[in-house]
């Protein structure tokens, strides 16, 4: 596995989920996590674009807090869900319950899935989910969901669009806040040399404060779809948060790919 860029566990916890997956959460920077879809938006997308049907077999690559992998299976898909956080699982599996939904939750990393070469259908990667990595890393990341997909298998990603983010681009802003001042705070960095988004976060919470910082690659669609192929998948295509052919108005660019067929 590739050196890790940031702290994962500290960015991923109970802070994220207070800040992002509560009724009252107020984002406030254009494109972030999940705020161009609004209720069941996401799984509609996802199941028109993957053409899903109930019984398939689909892997939430990265599924944080399992708000798109109960939803689908709600559905009736037969869903397993990967995530590298133990708090995001907890918060999953007790809402899937509460659903009343079967979801396989899984603690694992996506650098190194385990032996499942060939078992889904579907995978989905949502949510800006993909690009924490050195590239070499993050192209194998592509390699292994290549492997776990059966061949003629389908992908979905949701990333942010990278020219509608550039343009939206500030030095520092609040990124959320909620109703009782807690809020985020992001100092922003972009390097053009490594294309990576460099922040440095103060989260204020009942009065208290502590920093930590991540990374994330920004991709442009050719570069994507040139390591898409390269991993083993055929007919890359890029849409916006609407299904509709992606554009630099788009706040989130979603790139579908198929696994190639062999023989």
């Amino acid at each position: 596995m590739g050196t890790d860029l940031f702290d994962a566990a500290a960015m991923y916890e109970d802070d994220y989920l207070h800040f992002f997956a509560t009724p009252d959460a107020s984002p406030t920077h254009g494109p972030v996590v999940g705020s161009a879809y609004r209720g069941g938006d996401a799984a509609d997308l996802v199941w028109r674009l993957l053409a899903l049907s109930p019984g398939m077999t689909v892997l939430d690559l990265a599924c944080g807090h399992g708000v798109l992998a109960n939803e689908l299976a709600a559905r009736g898909c037969r869903v397993t869900g990967l995530d590298s956080s133990t708090v995001f699982l907890d918060r999953a599996r007790a809402d899937a319950a509460a659903m009343g939904v079967e979801v396989e939750y899984v603690a694992g990393d996506m650098r190194a899935l385990p032996s499942w070469t060939g078992r889904f259908d579907r995978v989905v990667n949502w949510t800006t989910a993909f690009g924490y990595f050195d590239d070499a890393t993050n192209r194998a990341v592509l390699s292994e969901i290549a492997r776990v997909l059966r061949p003629g298998g389908r992908l979905a990603m949701d990333l942010d669009n990278a020219a509608k983010f550039l343009m939206s681009f500030t030095p520092s802003r609040i990124t959320a806040s909620r109703a009782n001042g807690d809020m985020l705070v992001d100092r922003n960095h972009f390097d053009p040399v490594t294309a990576r988004f460099e922040v440095e976060r103060t989260v204020v919470r009942d009065g208290r404060a502590r920093r930590l910082t991540f990374v994330k690659r920004l991709f442009a669609f050719p570069e994507l779809r040139d390591w898409l192929t390269a991993a083993g998948f055929t007919d890359v295509a890029a849409s916006g948060e609407d299904g509709h052919p992606l554009t630099a108005g788009h706040h989130r660019m979603i790139v579908t790919a198929t696994a190639r067929v062999t023989g």
